[in-house]
């Protein structure tokens, strides 16, 4: 089947019901999963506070762990250095 109509210097896509409906769905389906994931997330976070973890600390934990070690390090020597300045 051909999907590009040429003619009169336009290109034209034809657009068809059930394709569209298969990315829409698939989005969709993607959506959902993504807020259930987020859900999982929230009741991890929720066990670990029941369990006395602060919650807070451990998002910045996770954070720390995405990023790349050199980079945590440069950070904290900056934050140190800047809160000496600041008498901390």
């Amino acid at each position: 089947m051909d999907d590009v109509i040429e003619g009169e210097g336009q290109t034209q896509y034809k657009v068809t019901a059930g394709e569209l409906r298969q990315f829409i769905e698939r989005y969709e389906r993607l959506d959902q999963e993504k807020k259930d994931i987020a859900d999982a997330q929230k009741e991890v976070m929720a066990e670990a506070r029941g369990r006395g973890y602060d919650v807070k600390v451990l998002r910045k934990l996770v954070a720390l762990r995405k990023k790349d070690p050199a980079d945590v390090s440069e950070e904290e020597a900056v934050l140190e250095l800047y809160k000496e300045a600041l008498g901390m």
